[in-house]
């Protein structure tokens, strides 16, 4: 069988919603990794793209996160609505989808901006639901 030529990785992470990091797939539902399994049957891309999921790809705060190799693309705050999009333009057609794409300055590093400002959020929606207790 020959190699892959993209196998994605859907994080499906689960945390409490209020976790200082944020979860990938906190209800443990697999939407995300259901959806890109539909949408690569539907478009007859298998054997040679697959889709699996994946523990934590440390990329919570930036979540729900996907890997897609060989190419090495993270692609954060990933939907279901995004999958068909992403099969398409991505996997098919190779071109990287900006809105999406976690830079290689944000992977690892829990001082860019965009991770701060998620994990601000997080906070602060934890300490709503705290006071409306």
């Amino acid at each position: 069988m020959p190699a892959f030529t993209h196998h994605i990785f859907i994080c499906g992470n689960q945390r409490a919603c209020d976790h200082p990091r944020g979860s990938c797939d906190p209800e443990g539902s697999n939407k995300l990794r259901e959806a890109f399994k539909n949408e690569i049957k539907t478009r007859k891309l298998g054997p040679l793209v697959r889709a699996n999921g994946a523990g934590c790809l440390e990329q919570c705060e930036l979540g729900p996160v996907i890997a897609i190799y060989p190419q090495g693309i993270f692609y954060g705050n990933v939907q279901p609505t995004d999958v068909s999009r992403i099969v398409e333009q991505t996997v098919q057609q190779g071109v990287i989808l900006e809105d999406l794409l976690i830079g290689e300055d944000e992977l690892n590093n829990p001082t860019t901006p965009r991770v701060v400002e998620r994990r601000q959020q997080i906070q602060a929606a934890k300490q709503a639901k705290q006071q409306q207790s």
